[in-house]
């Protein structure tokens, strides 16, 4: 066993039936990205009503959607170079309780005279993202310290499913409260809710060395298989030697299946930033639903998707165990899920309410099965700098939250119509195919110079 995790002596001998702290890790996990999901999508939900109160266009409505990935993407690097320096938890706790505020201040917009309204909005919704930053960076670096590889697959499907999960859940909340207390309702019961999550977050996380409640068993099995047990501890006893800096970045960079990974999880999430900004406007104004019945709407997408994600990372990990091959086990999945996200373009065809969303869901499921990039980036980021990697692949892949609400407001605006705008997203799909089969190459562990 390593010194690192002799640092707290475990409850019961490697002889006897390991724990499972893990398992109640990754759920602590999933929550707090659910909720990390939902304040993203608030504005989606109040936005509508938002919109009419304060007289926003549909471009305005746009740009004010992509001000949360702006900051997002442009605070990645940072936040992922603050976690490999200082740790997880502090950094992680900071970052929800300081995006559970600027949430929550969302909801004032509009009653103090002489703020400009699109403004205040765009710099509110702006400091979220950069509050979130370290948010996906910092799961990744907690499943590569407390799972093995095998396991990888599952866990990080399980966090990144809480996108899904968090729409079945707060979709119909945040839709039923607009409809009973109006849209500012919203951001404050969202902030209130982030504030709670952080004081849970600092109870229950530790490194797994430090876990009161882990066990010898436990510990040896998560290091055998590969699991980095050290890292939060090493951080936090070694001279801190800061992790950003041109030569690594450089190395990402210049790498190119680090560029198709980019490449492939950017494609991705124009699907999910569609879903998460412009997806319940799209029922009201293309649809015609209310908004508490495209919140409930919303959530039938959601589910399918949080069942696909589950899916993907279970079927990955299976293939892995049986043939060896991470590959077969990455690429399979992703590929399977993409071809049936492409679905969103027969939406175009139809006018039938209920098939629209049943087509969103059958590619919101293939969404789902697809979502292996941090997987991916588990199995291949240096291990001296799973922070700054996570990072840098969060901000190629968070591009499209800027790049998304935009153009999708501009041919809303052009058209009259999202047409266009399903056309585009389901375009990416299967670029994402291209990105992983012909760009990546191999997926093994990137070894720095």
């Amino acid at each position: 066993m390593s010194d690192a995790a002799a640092i707290s002596t475990p409850k019961t001998s490697a002889s006897q039936r390991p724990t499972y702290v893990r398992h109640r890790i990754i759920v602590l996990i999933f929550l707090i990205t659910s909720i990390n999901y939902a304040d993203r999508a608030t504005f989606s939900i109040a936005g509508n009503a938002a919109g009419g109160e304060l007289g926003l266009s549909p471009v305005q409505t746009g740009f004010i959607l992509s001000a949360f990935a702006w900051a997002y993407v442009l605070a990645q690097i940072p936040g992922g170079a603050l976690l490999d320096r200082f740790g997880t938890k502090k950094i992680y706790a900071g970052a929800i309780a300081i995006w559970s505020i600027f949430t929550a201040m969302q909801g004032m917009v509009g009653l103090i005279a002489g703020l400009p309204v699109v403004a205040t909005l765009f710099a509110l919704r702006f400091l979220v993202g950069a509050a979130e930053a370290p948010s996906f960076p910092g799961n990744a670096r907690l499943v590569a310290a407390w799972f093995p590889g095998a396991e990888r697959g599952t866990a990080s499907a399980i966090f990144n499913s809480a996108q899904y999960f968090s729409l079945v859940v707060f979709a119909p909340l945040m839709g039923w409260l607009v409809h009973s207390f109006g849209w500012r309702a919203v951001f404050w019961v969202m902030g209130a809710l982030g504030l709670a999550a952080t004081a849970i977050f600092l109870r229950f996380i530790h490194s797994p060395a430090r876990h009161p409640s882990i066990n010898a068993a436990e510990l040896a099995h998560i290091e055998a298989g590969g699991g980095l047990i050290s890292m939060e501890d090493a951080s936090a006893r070694a001279v801190r030697t800061p992790t950003f800096t041109w030569t690594n970045v450089r190395q990402l960079l210049a790498n190119r299946m680090m560029l198709g990974i980019y490449l492939g999880q950017y494609c991705i999430n124009v699907l999910t930033y569609f879903f998460v900004t412009w997806f319940p406007i799209y029922l009201v104004k293309e649809r015609g639903l209310n908004i508490m019945e495209a919140g409930f709407a919303a959530a039938a997408p959601a589910l399918c998707g949080f069942a696909g994600g589950l899916a993907g990372g279970y079927f990955s990990d299976l293939i892995l165990k049986r043939t060896g091959s991470l590959d077969l086990a990455r690429k399979g999945p992703l590929v399977v899920g993409m071809a049936l996200a492409t679905m969103i373009i027969a939406c175009v065809w139809v006018d039938a309410e209920w098939l629209a969303v049943t087509l969103m869901a059958v590619a919101f499921f293939g969404k789902g099965i697809a979502s292996l990039g941090w997987a991916v980036m588990a199995d291949v980021a240096p291990r001296q700098l799973a922070g700054l990697s996570g990072g840098v692949f969060n901000m190629f892949g968070n591009i499209a939250g800027i790049v998304t609400p935009i153009v999708v407001g501009y041919i809303v605006a052009a058209t009259g119509s999202f047409d266009l705008a399903l056309v585009f997203v389901g375009a990416h799909c299967l670029l994402t195919i291209f990105a992983f089969t012909v760009i990546v190459g191999p997926i093994r562990r990137l070894e720095l110079a």
